[in-house]
Order: structure tokens, then sequence, then C-alpha cells
């Protein structure tokens, strides 16, 4: 009878850690899916091809977006000198001021809820896929992402990135094209990797780059017509209280 009790303690004692290990699992996989959501978790990667290896790969990416956010040229009316980007944060596009009342607009992901920012800051680096270091208030929030991270086409910076001022925000790509158009990083603003190697490629130090208040939305055109002047903001004004280490 003493054995019986013994066995069906063990037993017992197995059937409860089984549990809890299907349990870890499953937290552990909802925690990634949701990081992947967000385009922070890194996409599992076993080599690290050069550009041309993933050039139609990139180009499959682009031609599944929708119309509106594809790279085009559009008409637009600003005082801001041809080189400026403006980020018009309520409708999702970034524009490169060409000159001659033209744009090239690009489809972009933003800031989510409460990580919105506006301001005017300057490009002081660039990289060729960069390195990731998540900030420790990023960490904070979502300690599953790892702390440390090498450039590659599964890190969720994807293959460029120009960096903003001395702040952590940057314009960069992304591993994960469905969020282009969302709202969804932590300040950051992104687009697709073909996307960002065209405006890296046209970008200098020292490009300056206005980013609107989510209320201020900017209108173009891809025909002829006019359209509202951009409004500049005073250098380095911020419109949320965001700590600049929120990074993505």
């Amino acid at each position: 009878m003493t054995q019986l009790a013994s066995g069906h303690r063990r037993n017992s004692r197995r059937t409860a850690s089984l549990i809890a290990g299907v349990a870890v699992l499953l937290l552990a996989g909802a925690t990634a899916s949701h990081a992947q959501l967000l385009g922070y978790a890194p996409v599992e990667q076993q080599a690290f091809p050069p550009d041309e290896a993933t050039a139609s790969a990139v180009q499959d990416e682009d031609s599944r977006l929708p119309d509106r956010l594809r790279r085009t040229i559009v008409n637009l009316d600003t005082r801001e000198a041809p080189g400026t980007i403006i980020i018009d944060t309520s409708n999702t596009y970034l524009y490169y001021v060409l000159g001659g009342g033209r744009a090239l607009r690009y489809g972009v992901g933003v800031g989510r809820e409460g990580f919105t920012w506006a301001g005017v800051q300057t490009v002081t680096r660039k990289a060729e896929w960069p390195d990731w270091h998540p900030p420790a208030q990023m960490i904070a929030r979502q300690p599953y992402l790892p702390r440390f991270m090498a450039g590659g086409p599964g890190n969720p910076l994807g293959a460029r990135a120009m960096y903003l001022g001395s702040s952590e925000y940057r314009i960069h790509g992304t591993n994960d094209p469905t969020t282009i158009g969302k709202f969804v990083s932590s300040g950051c603003i992104r687009l697709t990797n073909e996307d960002v190697s065209d405006l890296f490629s046209r970008v200098q130090v020292g490009t300056k780059v206005v980013v609107l208040p989510k209320a201020a939305s900017l209108q173009a055109r891809t025909n002829a017509g006019r359209a509202p002047r951009v409004m500049s903001l005073p250098s380095g004004r911020q419109a949320m209280s965001l700590p600049v280490a929120a990074v993505n």
C-alpha cells in the first residue's frame, strides 16, 4: 500500500512538471508572437547573404504593399529645401524633398499610441546592416528581447539605419514589412528594406529631418495641383514627453 501511494505521488509530480513545462512554452510563444507583431523580434536566419542575394526578396516584399504605401513621386508645395526629409506621422508617409514642387514619398511605420513625437532633427550617422542594442527602457518593457543582435536580414533594424541627432531615434528598415503603414514602433520610423536602401543612397549626414505632430496631416498629390505648405517646427522641439531612449 505504501508503495502504491509513493508511486502515485511520483506520477503526480511528473504530471505537474509536464503541465508547468507546457505553460512555459506557451508563454514564450505568446511573447515572441507579440514581439514579432511589433517588429522587434529577430527573425531566424541561417546565413548573412550579400545585398545582391536579397534584392529579389525585398522587391517581393514591396510588391505586397498597398498602392498608397509604395514609393512614388508626388507634387508637394513646401518651403523646405531639396534633400530635406519630412515625416507625416498621421498618414504614415515619409517625403524626401526633390525640389521644383516635387517629393519622393515612401510608406512608413511610426510610433504606436503614446510613442509618437514631433520636432526637427538631423541625420548624424548612417549604417548599413546595423547592429541592434535595445536600450534599457525597452528591455524593461519587453524583457524577452535580446541584449544585442548583430546586423543581418533577421535584425529588426533591417538593411539600413539613419540616426537622428543625439537621440536614439532612427529611420531604419525592418524584417517585418507588414508593419509598414501602421502605428507599431516605440518612436523610430521604419521602411521596407528596399525603400530604406533607396532613401539611404540619397541622404547625407547633416540632412534635416522634420517630424510633424500626429495631428498635423500633410497632403500631397500625384497629379497637378497645389498642396498645403509644410509648417516648420522649432528646431529640437518634441511634442511628447517620451524618453528618447525608447527606440524602435
